[in-house]
């Protein structure tokens, strides 16, 4: 298992093929205001690689881009809705079709209101990891090896929950009702960023 750092795209061809799974690090919650400093991915077979956008950066990354756009490939989140959201302002391309540990978890563990990627790993899984550097600066000039861990630890186990949570979801009958979600994710976020972030627009009021 390596944890690999790549600046400003990542190299072609490191991945094999499948889903990936994906997270991002940014400045902040307000995605418009706060960068995207580091997209984390991987295709399950043990390394993970950490593309790094420094201040400035124009977002190019056309391998990256590539890899995120790909219709063919199912890309892996906990919580996929922010970070849907900073790769359509950042980078420019929707990263879908979605599977999201998190609203899975929601729709099959009903039995408790602890939905945290810690959580789900410890349960699911049994393995503990570490969220102290969650709330770090991932704008610096240099990634500790303590941020590196924390960022690849976000993808590490994302392959492993996603075939138990699949499973549970089937075994209770709410696989349609999941997709359904997850194909509406690209949407929720784009309404995000367009201000309706904090409103329930399927409320009455």
């Amino acid at each position: 298992m390596t944890v690999y750092l790549h600046e400003e795209d990542l190299p072609e061809g490191v991945l094999g093929q499948g889903p990936l799974a994906v997270d991002t690090e940014t400045m902040g919650l307000i995605t418009p205001r706060d960068r995207l400093c580091l997209v984390q991915i991987s295709d399950g077979k043990g390394d993970e690689h950490l593309v790094r956008f420094g201040p400035g950066s124009r977002y190019d990354a056309p391998n990256l881009k590539a890899v995120l756009a790909d219709p063919a490939r199912v890309k892996l989140y906990h919580f996929a809705r922010f970070d849907l959201a900073a790769i359509e302002h950042y980078l420019g391309v929707t990263a879908a079709p979605v599977f999201c540990t998190k609203i899975a978890s929601k729709l099959v563990r009903t039995y408790t209101d602890r939905h945290g990627l810690k959580d789900l790993v410890r349960e699911l899984l049994g393995k503990e990891i570490s969220k102290q550097q969650q709330s770090s600066d991932w704008g610096g000039a240099e990634l500790s090896e303590a941020q590196r861990e924390y960022a690849a630890s976000d993808v590490r186990y994302l392959h492993a929950m996603q075939v138990i949570l699949a499973e549970r979801l089937a075994r209770e009958h709410r696989t349609e009702m999941a997709q359904a979600c997850f194909d509406f994710l690209p949407v929720r976020a784009r309404l995000d960023l367009a201000g309706w972030a904090e409103k329930d627009v399927f409320s009455h009021e």
